[in-house]
């Protein structure tokens, strides 16, 4: 553990993190031990981890609590337009600490803690990180969503994966949410949660089940989870709603749940009507007509954005409502519905696009379907008007898919119901127009915007990389945490010595602090002075793990065949989770820890090259890997990946990216300068040139001995002794039916990892290139996104009034 800093020191000290003063100390000093002493009946001599957790996360939760009850009450007094943000999942990540960053409380705690003594004895920064977190998954403003029941978790030592409960120290998140109900099944429950621009103090509303993970799936009726919410009424809907959720995520057989996913997840999403149209009830002494009054106003008081098609089905479930409660007709409350929502797709694989089986709406959800086909009869009624006699036109741009098996696309039911479309990244936007959605787009141009990702600098910086954020504010001042387009002044500083210093020194001490982790964890020793070489997201064909594996086991035949030549060493870091039922991405984790365990025990290799499977990735080992990381993997085919924010975190904590130009790399390159990235392989046309002349992965293989070399290996069982047949499903894979074109990019990123080993050798251009990185990361703040969804989609604007603090009395 590294030596506390003295009283000077820490008094000195200007943190990014918040400031510690006497008199935030003395109050945090105080309001702890009442917690300790009064909340949990506990002393220090008794106190346990868990008791200091709680201790610390009530006195934190004053703090966000106070505050949160002013901005409801401005809510109540002003009435503001709500966002309504509807996504699949959600994974917040640890809590405890992201609030106190947020608060700007971190340094004051920390201070705290050391006057009471409760660390280095009791170790702080363990007690912060006693909650559980998840993979990650972004909301903003009013969010309604499925409390995930069972997540994965990814096991190293059998090379699979685990399934297991969200949540699973369940009393340590707890303290985050309180409940709106007294029922004891069904529990509808709020985490506060906070922010530090624009959008403050936000509400994140969940829904979640209590009790035993027991569930017998024989005994499930599907049709009673099914409703029209014509006839429900909020209090009806939970106890459904509830136990619906349980059903998708039981440990069942993986396909049956990957169905159930797809199939029924987004009709679950029209209960959030229930609770959005709560606020345009008027009060029963209102005249029976006002409520109809506030619904023809509901566009402008709500607005819902559709994150991908998941919960699309509120299209077709809103029309009905209005109708039906509003009294408004048909017309009119389409109208209402479509300038209410906007949808946000993420991607452009066609098998991520869901289409329903109509057999399955006609038993499932039946007054849907008639809906359904009734949106799609009036959008046809359009379609030949704006294009008379164009009947492919018609068939292209139908919400029903004629075939073998009728089915319903449900991005297209999206793209009709809503009065935005956007992209998440520009060249991803540019895609969804000129192909995926041309149709759509040439007949509702205005429709279509970009809307490029963001991260929040508050964790992917201040919180997980505090080294670097000093050393930044140090140079231009804290602003940048708020405004992070102030990171472009670092370009002064691009041939400073001292600050290429201090940037490199920060680099260096973040790896040394994850080599150590990982030796523990991981009972592998990793040489820290080695190129960190980091790949961790989705596991999935288009993210091409399987690029990066065929390059690790290149450099491991090059060492073989001449030992004697120097090498820059090293590491590389592959971590990310696979789909249930999708077998090449759990063979493709099997082919990287098998090929691992025979790079990493070759005393002919030593520590000149690692690869390493990182075991359960997800958001707080994220915070630990994306500050270490020097080289950051962004390899999928060109046009397939929508933009990616993994990316961002890494330019953002002084990572260079090696990466074809796709999804947000496209802008990273236009920010930093193409010389500061290694960009390599083909663009988007030289994708769609090669698929309309065929693609013949043969011809690489036949034209470039490293990768026959390797493609060799793989097929005749090198990496598996015991089962030589394991990865002749890779093999067979690249070689016929590659759709992502693994081969063709092969040299080309063979040739710029050579020049990424080139440019490490030389670490003040490295690190000059990292500052480049750094200074450009600007425009990924998730504030801008944000702004624009708000300015641009939504149509709201941040609030000038000040709200007073909790202690100030109001007038």
């Amino acid at each position: 553990m590294s030596r506390p800093l003295t009283d000077q020191e820490r008094r000195k000290q200007i943190s990014v993190r918040g400031l510690a003063g006497p008199e935030n100390v003395s109050e945090l000093k105080k309001n702890y031990n009442r917690h300790l002493h009064f909340t949990l009946v506990k002393d220090r001599n008794v106190a346990n981890p868990r008791d200091y957790y709680f201790a610390l996360a009530h006195t934190v939760r004053d703090h966000l609590v106070g505050r949160w009850i002013r901005t409801q009450q401005h809510y109540y007094e002003h009435d503001p337009k709500r966002i309504y943000y509807l996504s699949l999942e959600f994974y917040m990540g640890r809590t405890l600490q992201n609030t106190m960053v947020n608060l700007g409380l971190e340094n004051a705690c920390d201070e705290a803690a050391y006057q009471l003594c409760i660390t280095p004895q009791k170790d702080l920064a363990k007690i912060k990180q006693l909650t559980d977190d998840g993979s990650g998954q972004s909301a903003r403003f009013c969010s309604v969503t499925i409390r995930k029941y069972h997540a994965f978790s990814s096991c190293i030592l059998t090379q699979c994966q685990r399934r297991l409960t969200w949540l699973e120290n369940n009393f340590f998140n707890n303290l985050w949410r309180w409940t709106s109900s007294n029922n004891e099944t069904t529990v509808p429950f709020f985490v506060r949660m906070t922010a530090q621009v624009k959008v403050k103090n936000k509400t994140l509303q969940l829904k979640h089940k209590e009790g035993s993970s027991d569930f017998d799936l024989p005994a499930i009726d599907l049709k009673q989870y099914i409703y029209c919410s014509a006839n429900l009424q909020p209090s009806q809907s939970r106890a459904l709603e509830t136990n619906f959720v349980r059903l998708l995520y039981i440990p069942t057989k993986e396909e049956q749940q990957l169905d159930l996913s797809s199939e029924y997840c987004a009709p679950l999403f029209v209960c959030c009507l229930a609770e959005i149209l709560s606020h345009f009830r008027p009060s029963v002494l209102d005249p029976p007509r006002a409520y109809g009054r506030r619904i023809n106003n509901f566009n402008a008081r709500s607005a819902t954005l559709l994150s991908n098609v998941a919960p699309c089905s509120c299209n077709s479930e809103r029309c009905p409502v209005l109708d039906g409660r509003g009294g408004a007709p048909w017309h009119t409350a389409w109208d209402i519905t479509n300038r209410t929502c906007a949808y946000t797709n993420h991607t452009v694989l066609p098998e991520a696009l869901e289409r329903w089986p109509v057999h399955l709406l006609e038993n499932l959800l039946p007054r849907h379907l008639e809906i359904m086909f009734e949106i799609n009869q009036r959008h046809l009624n359009r379609v030949a008007l704006v294009f008379p006699g164009d009947v492919d036109r018609m068939r292209r741009m139908s919400l029903v898919e004629e075939g073998s098996v009728k089915r319903i696309n449900m991005a297209h039911l999206c793209i009709v119901g809503s009065h935005a479309v956007n992209g998440v990244a520009q060249i991803h936007s540019d895609i969804i127009k000129d192909t995926v959605f041309h149709d759509f787009y040439e007949m509702d141009a205005h429709k279509f915007q970009n809307k490029t990702n963001g991260i929040t600098p508050r964790r992917w910086l201040v919180l997980c990389n505090p080294g670097l954020a000093e050393v930044i504010a140090e140079r231009i001042g804290d602003e940048y945490i708020t405004h992070l387009d102030q990171l472009k002044k670092l370009l002064d500083f691009v041939n400073d010595d001292a600050f290429i210093r201090d940037v490199a020194k920060v680099k260096q001490e973040n790896k040394l602090k994850f080599s150590r982790y990982l030796e523990k964890e991981y009972k592998l020793k990793i040489n820290p002075s080695s190129m960190f070489d980091v790949h961790v997201k989705r596991i999935h064909e288009y993210k091409r793990q399987l690029l990066n594996c065929l390059h690790v086991i290149t450099l491991y035949n090059r060492i073989k065949k001449d030992p004697s030549k120097q090498y820059v060493p090293r590491t590389v870091m592959i971590g990310g989770k696979a789909a249930p039922g999708y077998h090449m991405a759990k063979m493709i984790i099997k082919l990287i820890t098998s090929v691992g365990d025979v790079i990493n025990n070759d005393p002919a290799i030593g520590d000149r090259l690692k690869l390493l499977f990182l075991e359960n990735y997800r958001v707080s080992l994220a915070e630990k890997v994306v500050p270490a990381a020097d080289l950051s993997e962004q390899i999928s085919t060109a046009g397939t990946e929508a933009s990616g924010t993994g990316n961002m975190k890494f330019m953002l904590n002084g990572a260079l990216t090696i990466g074809t130009m796709d999804g947000a790399n496209v802008e990273m390159a236009e920010e930093a300068g193409e010389e500061n990235l290694f960009i390599f392989g083909m663009r988007v046309p030289d994708v769609e040139k090669l698929d309309r002349d065929g693609y013949d992965a043969k011809s690489y293989y036949d034209r470039i001995p490293e990768l026959r070399q390797v493609i060799d290996q793989l097929n005749s069982g090198y990496f598996s002794t015991k089962q030589p047949d394991l990865f002749k499903d890779i093999v067979n894979m690249l070689m016929n039916h590659d759709r992502f074109k693994v081969f063709a990019d092969y040299e080309d990123y063979i040739k710029s990892q050579d020049a990424v080993s080139a440019l490490y050798k030389n670490p003040r251009e490295w690190t000059r290139k990292v500052i480049f990185n750094i200074a450009g990361s600007g425009k990924f703040s998730s504030d801008r996104t944000i702004s624009q969804y708000a300015r641009e989609i939504w149509g709201v604007e941040p609030s000038t009034m000040k709200i007073p603090p909790p202690d100030v009395p109001r007038e």
